[in-house]
This record gives C-alpha cells, sequence and structure tokens, in this order.
C-alpha cells in the first residue's frame, strides 16, 4: 500500500463509494443472495477503510480491498449464523472464499436488476429499488423524481428488500417469458438514474457526470442483452438523442441553455446518427412502446437541425398516443406544451395540464415550469410570473435558478410595459 499524494484516503473512499458502489454490491449481493446482507457488509467495509487507509495507506486498488473486506465480514456473519443453527449457509461461506469468485463479471449489475424487477415486488417501488441497491444512488437524492418523500420512499425500500429474503428470489437468469415483463422496471430505473445525472449536471456545472454516463452505459448492456426488445433498443435511442444535445445544453458562460433555445449546429450529428439507428432498429419490430415513442419525440425535436423548425403538430402526434399508452406526470407535461405550440391556442395546452391531480404536481419544479411557459404565451403575464416564482423556490440548482430569474426578469419587465400608459 501507499497513499497517494494527490488524494486524501478520504477523498479516496468517496470517490470508491461514488463510481464503484453499485458494482461492488451487485456482486457481493448476487453471491449471497441477501441485498440487505451485502449492503451492511459493503458499509462495514467502507467505515474500515476510513479507519485503516490513514494509518495503512491507500491500498493500490482501493475497489478490490473494499470488495475482500466486505466478503470477509459477509461470511464472518453466515458462520456465526451456522453455529447458531444456520448449517444451510456454508455453500454461501465456501462461494464468498473461493477466489475464483473475485474475478470481474459485468453482468452482475443486470442480474441484480432483474431481482429488483421480479413481479412479486410492487411495480411501483422496482426502479428506485433498482436506482438504490445497483447504481447507490441515496433515497434523497431520487424521492423527487418518484414524488413521493424521503421517508415513505425509504419504507417501501426496506420492504422489497426484506422480501427479496424472505420469498427468497432466485437470482439467476429470468426465463425468457419472465424477462420481458422486468425490462420496462429495469429502463425505467435506468432513465431516472440519467435525468438524476442530467439534473447534477446542470447543478455543477459537470459535463462528464459519471451517473450520466453510467446509465447509458447500463442501457447499451440491457439492450445487448436482450437483442429482441424493441423497447431496449428505443430506450438507447432516447438517451443518444439527449446526450446529441449535451454540449448545447450549457451557454459560453457556462449556463443553461433549455432545449427550445438550443444552436442545433452545437449538437453532436455522429451520436444523432446513432440514436436514428437504434431507433430505426426498434421500429423494425413492429411493437411499438412508450420508450420508442419518448425516443421518436426527441427524434422530432431533433429534426430542428435539418429545417430549422420545431414540428410542434407531430410532437404532439406523439405526445397523444405516449399519454395514452404511459400516462407519467413527464409525458401529460410534454403533451400540454406540445399542444400549446401545436395549435397556437395556449388555452388547450393549460386544459390538459387541469387534468393533472393537484396533489401530485404541487411540489413539482417541471410542472410550474411548463405552466409558466404556457401562460407567458397566452399573454397572461402575472400568472406566468406566479408560476415561474413557484419554479424557482422548488430547486436548488444555481444555474436553473439564475435561468429562471432571468425568465422572471423579461417576464416582468414585460407587465411593467403593458402597465405603462
Amino acid at each position: 500500500m501507499s497513499l497517494r499524494s494527490s488524494e486524501s484516503s478520504g477523498a479516496v473512499a468517496e470517490r470508491a463509494a461514488r463510481t464503484s458502489y453499485g458494482g461492488l454490491l451487485a456482486r457481493l449481493a448476487v453471491r449471497w443472495r441477501d441485498v440487505g446482507a451485502a449492503e451492511d457488509a459493503l458499509s462495514e467495509a467502507f467505515v474500515a477503510a476510513l479507519e485503516r487507509w490513514p494509518e495503512d495507506g491507500v491500498p493500490d486498488n482501493p475497489e478490490a480491498w473494499l470488495l475482500i473486506v466486505a466478503r470477509r465480514k459477509l461470511s464472518d456473519h453466515a458462520r456465526s449464523l451456522a453455529v447458531r443453527g444456520r448449517e444451510d449457509l456454508a455453500e454461501h461461506v465456501r462461494i464468498a472464499l473461493d477466489p475464483a469468485t473475485v474475478r470481474d463479471e459485468p453482468d452482475d449489475r443486470l442480474r441484480l436488476m432483474l431481482v429488483c424487477a421480479h413481479p412479486s415486488i410492487d411495480p411501483a417501488i422496482q426502479p428506485a429499488l433498482i436506482l438504490q441497491t445497483v447504481l447507490g444512488i441515496a433515497v434523497k437524492d431520487m424521492a423527487g423524481a418518484f414524488l413521493l418523500s424521503h421517508e415513505t420512499l425509504n419504507k417501501r425500500l426496506v420492504r422489497a428488500k426484506a422480501k427479496i429474503k424472505a420469498t427468497q428470489l432466485r437470482f439467476d437468469q429470468p426465463s425468457p417469458e419472465d424477462l420481458e415483463p422486468r425490462v420496462h422496471a429495469l429502463l425505467e430505473a435506468i432513465y431516472a438514474a440519467y435525468a438524476i445525472g442530467q439534473e447534477r449536471a446542470v447543478e455543477d456545472g459537470d459535463a462528464n457526470d459519471r451517473l450520466r454516463a453510467e446509465a447509458v452505459y447500463l442501457a447499451q448492456l440491457v439492450a445487448a442483452s436482450l437483442p429482441s426488445s424493441p423497447e431496449a433498443l428505443g430506450f438507447v435511442a432516447m438517451l443518444l438523442f439527449c446526450e446529441a444535445r449535451r454540449a448545447a445544453g450549457v451557454d459560453a458562460s457556462g449556463e443553461f441553455v433549455p432545449l427550445l433555445e438550443q444552436d442545433p449546429a452545437g449538437w453532436d450529428a455522429a451520436i444523432l446518427r446513432s440514436a436514428q439507428q437504434h431507433l430505426a432498429r426498434a421500429a423494425a419490430f413492429g411493437a411499438l412502446g412508450p420508450f420508442q415513442l419518448e425516443a421518436a419525440i426527441q427524434a422530432a425535436h431533433c429534426y430542428r437541425a435539418r429545417t430549422g423548425v420545431t414540428p410542434w403538430s407531430e410532437i404532439t402526434a406523439l405526445y397523444r398516443t405516449l399519454v395514452t399508452l404511459h400516462p407519467t406526470i413527464g409525458a401529460q407535461l410534454g403533451y400540454a406544451v406540445a399542444t400549446a405550440h401545436s395549435t397556437e391556442d395556449p388555452a388547450q395546452g393549460l386544459a390538459i395540464l387541469e387534468n393533472i391531480d393537484p396533489a401530485r404536481v404541487a411540489e413539482h419544479q417541471p410542472y410550474w415550469v411548463a405552466r409558466g411557459h404556457i401562460l407567458a404565451q397566452a399573454r397572461r403575464t402575472h400568472e406566468s410570473i406566479d408560476c415561474l416564482r413557484r419554479a424557482l423556490g422548488l430547486t436548488t440548482s444555481p444555474r436553473l435558478q439564475r435561468h429562471l430569474a432571468a425568465k422572471l426578469s423579461r417576464l416582468k419587465s414585460l407587465a411593467s410595459q403593458t402597465l405603462t400608459p
């Protein structure tokens, strides 16, 4: 071991937690078949690292060190249970101590994701369970994505992990007939991870956000593992369309630029071509699904790179189908905005927003941004100002706060001009 001069031991441990937690947990859980025990052992390994690395030095391979320590803690725990009459755990001890199991197996995360998406687990909690166990995302960082309080989401996750242990769900590859129903939960989780990564990039100004890149990798892994799934292909296409526009989402001064204000010249043509190819392969199956529709919506937005015009009528029609098939809050917001643009009648967009349960969007920042945008189109400036003020209060991102504050300033100036005789 040798303590690295450029990083403190605490910084190395933090980086390992940020970049490798999900992979380490998957490797432990898949072999131990107990997510909760694997989480406990890994947490203890990180505590041990914080205690020992400052004195002993940081290991050359921190992740391998953490994995070995966690496995030892799991085997020690199993031995103590065996002493108390749990001889059935002897096989787990043997597997954990087998040197052959130290090798890297990149499909472990996919296997754990499939367990988290088991049909016996509440479908509503499956994506969040995948986010926490496979990607290591804290409950507080993802609660908003599921429109749930931190406490409610945490309780549901604890129950789900207890069910995995109590019912001894199989960690083996599901049969083909069992696989397809789990795909959507996998993709929903990866989508949420990508969205959280985008938010972090807006907040921190990190164009190479690890979580977003990890989400794209996992999406490609799922598609490669499920070559006959049009939804997996469509999902990769959707993410690639977003990735192609990533650089244009920040201006020269580092400020946030929303999609409708981006310069298409800044979009990556090579990534756009790859996205189109994935979408075409998905469409060839002739089995339409929500992620293919979302990819088609992103593709339509990207037509502006060729024509200079956003095809709002086509986007509205795609959103109408999506809302019928999979009526999420995000889909309904997109449908409302697209309708307001395509019909040039903001009242129609507002009518769609009125159909959303107010309790579900009271603290949902994108709702207030969308509502404010449509109200501004309707020249209901004062109401738009109120909505954007509410949206401003619901974000902690400095970049997004500055963007919304600038929009508010322009609206206030417009309102004052209207009042001037």
